[in-house]
């Protein structure tokens, strides 16, 4: 039997605190190309918190498949945490969940910029009538470990923000 790898790790405690709390899960990535969803759903049982994904690598699909206004696209970038943010409130509109997060960044190895280089990604939180949080993050290292680092980030502020809310309620 072989030993549950990090990711599944945070992913099996994420399932259990919405499982507790009857409440589902979507995510909006893009440069992770699903890589989140996969690890959501390498956990058995998780299709019973975890709605769906949207894997929305090009600017048509971030529009087409979440809403996310061209103008924002245009003003701010793909790479933003405007985009993200836009992408997550989209992902909770065009599905069932509770919680959703979003991912979009630049894994590299080309595409970055001085004002957005690469290992740049932009990630948003949101729950369900509730607040939306974004945040960008530079990582190091080559285009799969950058998108590793991206799932690992996101899966964990996932669990951050669903505990706190355990708590709270």
């Amino acid at each position: 039997m072989r030993a549950m790898n990090e990711l599944e790790d945070i992913a099996q405690r994420l399932g259990a605190t919405l499982l507790a709390r009857g409440e589902w899960l979507t995510a909006a990535e893009s440069c992770t190309g699903g890589g989140l969803a996969q690890s959501v759903t390498a956990i058995a049982g998780s299709s019973g918190w975890f709605d769906r994904g949207f894997v929305t690598y090009s600017n048509a699909a971030k529009i087409d498949m979440l809403g996310v206004p061209e103008t924002t696209l245009e003003r701010h970038g793909a790479v933003s945490e405007q985009t993200a943010r836009a992408m997550v409130q989209g992902a909770l509109r065009h599905s069932r969940a509770d919680w959703a997060v979003a991912i979009t960044g630049i894994a590299g190895p080309a595409g970055g910029s001085a004002e957005k280089p690469v290992g740049t990604v932009c990630f948003a939180w949101a729950q369900k009538d509730s607040g939306c949080e974004a945040q960008t993050c530079h990582f190091s290292g080559d285009r799969a470990e950058v998108r590793e680092q991206a799932v690992r980030h996101g899966l964990n502020g996932l669990l951050k923000r669903a505990m706190a809310a355990s708590m709270q309620a």
